[in-house]
């Protein structure tokens, strides 16, 4: 007969485990981790009274049909807190156990009624049968048996109580769950384990068609040859603008000139033509040989390459003769073009996701995907995955995630941040950030805090970027090669991920549209031609900086950062290090592209165990240049014009 209390017990556990983080959205979403890293549990666990809780972390491959057990620990005001480190390459779960130890809590009073003086004699025995009701458990361990057995035999009420009181015996009925208020988590949390990359990665953007030899369109095989000076810049992913033939149809200009001219080479996201559309290599670039040729040479030299991924067409891409229906429809019949008022993109179709036969559209767009990964390419740069539907992303992901686990994508989507943040859950493994935009001390302060120390962080990875060929931030245009060095040292050492348009960074290149964040004669728009090594380029700095990411672990994460106190608004600070201190990088850069800025900065001493009456030793990595500090607070200056910023190694 099913009692009351029974149907109370149903009702509610005995046990109450809640607010239990990292858990996205409910669990409906994975957190993100890569093989080394750690994922920390915590949730708040307790029940009535007085009585004592422990709890257990479970966790496991998916897959695995038996759970690891991690004793979680106590960490104040009901919070609990476990570990667990992924050491596999493939996905995990984990959830969480927690039960009432009635013997700790025994223990506890116990000790405080012999501290009292009073008469323990049926404690004693109290205690011993707590001991007995866990004998049966299937989880009793060998020593818990001795020790039991021990307090049976014991020959004095003193020698029991020692015994009763033992840690070690304490220990072992805290990893022995009761069975009669043990509660489980009701959710089982997903842990999508992905490629290094994913984490630590850093980005070259060119035009390829911007480097043939004497003015000429450039080629693969000119790309090809210039991979081995971007491999000893120390990028380790070259990403390419669409490569696929461009449409001549409302073919815009120079400038984004409304109408182009003969010989205006058009902007490649206007993708498609006679020749083909996404699966197809503009003419001028070469042969789909020469590509793969490209391809391999750059995974010799350690780096990948990444594609474009621009699910949008020109009006001559062959979707739209074999499938107009796949495109949105104005009332006269015509096709619609692309439109953000009151920009108009007269050479682009948008495509309609939700046509009346999306499934294969969707099927035929995920053969876009497929194709490439076929042809070597393992990362893709998704062009505007905002303005199409989650649900695509969702399930496009998903399906390319089942055979090919070291595919990464990254999200270009300037917009909500909401929005970012659902396409970071559906499965983007990077995305671009609001940095770009981010030039003041506070902002940028508030803006790293708030992706590294919310739940953000651990589902959204940012990829820092200072320039891309849509952007030249105001920062850049007036405060000239300092501001160039400052915001990719920034860059650089703020994220783990993060890349450059270049060559028109690593030249400085500020001209712009009068009132606009954009280039002036873009290279979206025509073939330029760099002269990579003119008076003042960067890429020695460039150079400089990616060794220092390379040699130090400390900046081969992003959500290591701490910033430092400084006396000066123009001078930011911070600290970034590896978990057992044995690396300590300290960044200090000055934001006043003009003026010298100085500044007293104050270090965490006593978390590195550095004593703050003994001197130490930093030695600047970028100038070599070596200082002895004392104490916590110390002195920096930094004149823009020579270096704006420090790269200090702690020793």
């Amino acid at each position: 007969m099913t009692t009351a209390v029974d149907k109370a017990k149903q009702l509610l556990p005995r046990v109450i485990i809640e607010h239990v983080s990292p858990e996205i959205d409910g669990g409906l979403f994975p957190i993100k981790r890569i093989v080394h890293e750690v994922v920390c549990v915590e949730a708040d666990i307790y029940t009535e009274g007085h009585n004592s809780v422990n709890a257990f972390l479970l966790y496991r491959k998916c897959g695995d049909t038996t759970w690891t057990t991690v004793s979680m620990i106590a960490i104040g005001n009901d919070r609990w807190q476990g570990e667990l480190v992924i050491t596999h390459d493939v996905d995990y779960e984990y959830s969480l156990q927690a039960w009432v130890n009635d013997f700790e809590t025994w223990q506890i009073d116990f000790r405080k009624k012999i501290d009292a003086g009073q008469d323990v004699t049926v404690d004693i025995l109290a205690g011993i049968q707590y001991l007995e009701a866990i004998s049966g458990k299937e989880k009793a361990v060998k020593r818990f048996d001795v020790l039991r057995g021990q307090i049976r035999k014991s020959s004095s009420s003193a020698e029991t109580q020692k015994l009763l009181l033992s840690e070690e015996l304490l220990k072992l009925t805290q990893e022995i769950p009761a069975s009669s208020t043990c509660v489980s988590y009701e959710k089982t949390l997903k842990v999508h384990v992905e490629p290094q990359k994913a984490l630590v990665s850093s980005w070259y953007e060119f035009f390829p068609r911007s480097f043939g030899k004497n003015g000429a369109h450039g080629t693969f095989k000119d790309a090809e040859s210039i991979l081995p000076v971007i491999a000893r810049m120390g990028f380790d992913v070259v990403y390419f603008p669409p490569i696929h033939p461009i449409g001549d149809t409302n073919r815009k200009g120079r400038n984004n000139a409304r109408t182009g001219k003969t010989g205006d080479p058009g902007s490649p996201w206007a993708i498609g033509n006679k020749d083909g559309g996404h699966k197809a290599i503009h003419s001028q670039l070469g042969k789909m040989e020469d590509f793969q040729k490209l391809v391999r040479t750059a995974e010799s030299l350690g780096i990948n390459i990444a594609l474009d991924l621009a699910y949008q067409c020109s009006p001559d891409h062959p979707y739209v003769k074999e499938h107009p229906e796949w495109f949105f429809k104005r009332p006269d019949g015509s096709i619609q073009y692309a439109e953000n008022p009151p920009k108009k993109y007269e050479d682009v179709y948008p495509i309609n996701f939700y046509c009346e036969n999306s499934a294969e559209l969707w099927d035929e767009l995920k053969s876009v995907v497929d194709f490439w990964i076929d042809k070597g390419v393992k990362i893709f740069r998704v062009d505007n995955p905002h303005t199409k539907p989650f649900a695509f992303w969702a399930w496009m992901i998903r399906e390319i995630r089942k055979k090919h686990r070291d595919v990464i994508f990254l999200a270009e989507a300037f917009t909500r941040p909401n929005i970012m943040k659902q396409l970071a859950k559906l499965g983007f493994h990077q995305s671009y950030t609001y940095f770009t935009w981010r030039p003041m001390k506070s902002d940028l302060i508030e803006y790293v805090n708030e992706l590294t120390r919310t739940e953000s962080r651990e589902y959204f990875r940012p990829n820092f970027w200072p320039n891309t060929p849509d952007i030249l931030p105001y920062h850049l245009q007036s405060g000239g090669r300092p501001a160039f060095i400052s915001r990719f040292v920034l860059a650089a050492t703020l994220s783990s991920n993060y890349g450059i348009y270049g060559p028109a960074f690593d030249l400085c290149v500020k001209d712009a549209v009068v009132e606009k964040e954009e280039y002036f004669e873009s290279e979206k728009y025509e073939i330029k031609k760099w002269d990579w090594d003119a008076p003042g380029n960067l890429k020695d700095l460039m150079t400089r900086v990616n060794k220092i990411r390379k040699e130090n672990v400390a900046l081969q994460t992003t959500w290591n950062v701490q910033f430092c106190d400084v006396n000066n608004d123009q001078l930011i600070a911070y600290v970034k290090t590896s978990p057992d201190y044995k690396n300590i990088i300290l960044v200090v850069v000055n934001l006043d592209s003009s003026n010298t800025q100085s500044g007293m900065i104050k270090v965490p001493l006593h978390e590195w165990g550095i004593p703050y009456d003994k001197p130490y030793k930093i030695k600047d990595l970028l100038t070599r240049d070596e200082y002895i500090w004392n104490g916590d607070w110390n002195f920096v200056e930094l004149n823009p014009y020579k270096i704006p910023a420090h790269i200090f190694c702690i020793k």
